[in-house]
C-alpha cells in the first residue's frame, strides 16, 4: 500500500509578491470556505514564462509528497499575452496531468496581473495602500488621472494603478504589502474570474 502524501498542497508562483499574496490567502481557510491545509509555496526562477512552460517539470518530483498542485501566474509577462487566460490554464493543466498529477492539479492565470485582485470593493484596500481618505476618494483620484475609467469595476492596468497610488503616498511596493492585503481585505468581495477559480478549486479539494 502506497504511503499517503505528507502535505495537502504545493503552489508554484512567479515571484515573491504572488508568494506573499497566496500565503496570506491560504492562512484564511474560513474566509475561503475550506478546511485548514498544509501547504508550501515555491517561486519559479523563470517567473511567469517558467510557470507557463515548465511548471510540470518543476512539480514532477513533488508528486508523491502533495495531494494537490496549484500553479498561479500572470497573463501579462507570460509571453502569451495575446491568448485568453482560459487557454493558458488548459495547456498548463494538460501538461500537469500528463506528468503524473492527473486531476490533482490546476492552473490559475491572473488577467492581466496579480494586482487585479487588489482592486476589490473592500474599504480595507485604501487603508492597506496608505490612502487615508477612503476607497471612494481613491477611485476618484485614479479616475481623475485616467487610470480608472468611469463605470469600470477596476482599473484596466491594475499594477500601474497600484504603483501610482504608492508613489503618491510615498509607500514602497513590497511583498509585505501583498501579504497584509491578502490577510485583511475581504475575500468575499473579489469578483475577479481567476480569483473565483482559485476559490472554487480550493473548495473542491479541501471542503470544510
Amino acid at each position: 500500500m502506497k504511503d499517503a502524501p505528507a502535505f495537502d498542497l504545493v503552489v508554484l508562483v512567479p515571484d515573491r509578491n504572488t508568494e506573499a499574496a497566496l500565503s496570506g490567502i491560504l492562512a484564511r481557510p474560513d474566509a475561503l470556505g475550506i478546511r485548514p491545509v498544509t501547504s508550501h509555496i515555491f517561486t519559479h526562477p523563470e517567473r511567469d514564462p517558467g510557470c507557463y512552460h515548465r511548471s510540470h517539470d518543476y512539480l514532477r518530483p513533488m508528486l508523491r509528497c502533495y495531494r494537490h498542485a496549484l500553479v498561479v501566474f500572470d497573463r501579462a509577462g507570460s509571453g502569451r499575452e495575446s491568448e485568453a487566460r482560459e487557454i493558458l490554464e488548459r495547456r498548463v493543466e494538460e501538461k500537469l496531468a500528463r506528468s503524473g498529477w492527473g486531476d490533482r492539479a490546476a492552473a490559475v492565470v491572473v488577467d492581466p496581473e496579480l494586482e487585479a485582485w487588489v482592486w476589490s470593493p473592500s474599504p480595507r484596500v485604501a487603508a492597506c495602500l496608505g490612502w487615508p481618505a477612503g476607497l471612494a476618494s481613491l477611485v476618484n483620484w485614479l479616475t481623475f488621472r485616467g487610470l480608472w475609467p468611469e463605470g469600470s469595476n477596476k482599473p484596466p492596468q491594475p499594477k500601474q494603478a497600484v504603483e501610482a497610488v504608492l508613489y503618491h503616498v510615498k509607500k514602497p511596493r513590497s511583498s509585505a504589502l501583498y501579504a497584509r492585503m491578502a490577510r485583511t481585505v475581504s475575500l468575499q468581495r473579489c469578483a475577479d474570474p481567476a480569483f473565483l477559480k482559485l476559490k472554487d478549486t480550493l473548495q473542491k479539494w479541501f471542503p470544510p
